[in-house]
């Protein structure tokens, strides 16, 4: 689907810096299918902005005042709002990202992103997809796994006592897919089904294994050895 037949993607940033929120709306106003409806300049502002504004995904910096953008994560996670929140920080190994990814968050970017790079981003998250850069996804997905819940979070769903035996093998051959950075369209190519199909069998994988969504689900694939962590990632997805 091209950005010309899909609705926009309705999209809210936030970030404390004056100069990176307009430069943020000025580059997103210009992506084809990409619609800015509003801008935070910290958690708070952007958790109620979502409940006023209901945006499709919430492009949130990390280290804000008065509320920082993992604990705005987790409290628009815990509204139940449809909002996907994709990260976007100055390091990609910076703990508030793992803190982040644990609250909800779909994906992250750093902030050298390019422009093409944020667009696919956001339509990826609104997929369904998570938005993950292959280039420290093993970093994080193993820091993920040793790091202790950010204090006051809700306790992580614990799918890893789930033996990976539970799975199908089309299933477990979609998750080494997922866990490899692919969409779901490029699933669907590879294995010559329907796109359908593969979200049929995403439902059924997150179900089975217990997890939350797909970066949990990428998370239980290392950690299961579904996917050795000297797998090289698909270079489409850098």
């Amino acid at each position: 689907m091209t950005a010309q037949d899909r609705a926009p993607v309705r999209v809210l940033t936030a970030d404390d810096q004056k100069v990176v929120r307009e430069g943020l709306a000025l580059l997103l106003g210009l992506l084809p299918g990409v619609e800015v409806v509003g801008a935070a300049e910290d958690g708070e502002q952007a958790v109620r902005l979502v409940a006023e504004l209901a945006p499709d995904v919430v492009l949130m910096d990390l280290r804000m005042p008065r509320c920082d953008g993992v604990e705005a994560t987790r409290r628009i996670v815990a509204s139940g709002a449809t909002t996907k929140v994709l990260v976007l920080t100055t390091f990609a190994d910076d703990r508030s990202v793992i803190g982040a990814l644990q609250a909800g968050a779909a994906g992250y970017l750093t902030k050298d992103a390019g422009a093409d790079e944020i667009r696919s981003a956001l339509f990826r998250v609104v997929d369904g997809d998570a938005a993950l850069d292959p280039a420290v996804q093993r970093h994080l997905v193993a820091a993920i796994s040793r790091q202790p819940p950010p204090p006051g979070s809700e306790p992580p769903p614990a799918p890893f006592s789930v033996p990976p035996s539970v799975l199908t093998p089309r299933e477990s051959e979609v998750l080494r897919l997922i866990a490899l950075g692919q969409s779901n369209a490029e699933i669907a190519a590879e294995l010559v089904i329907s796109e359908g199909t593969v979200k049929s069998h995403i439902t059924h994988i997150l179900t089975k294994i217990e997890a939350r969504d797909r970066a949990h689900a990428v998370s239980y694939a290392f950690r299961t050895g579904l996917l050795d962590p000297g797998t090289p990632m698909n270079p489409e997805h850098r």
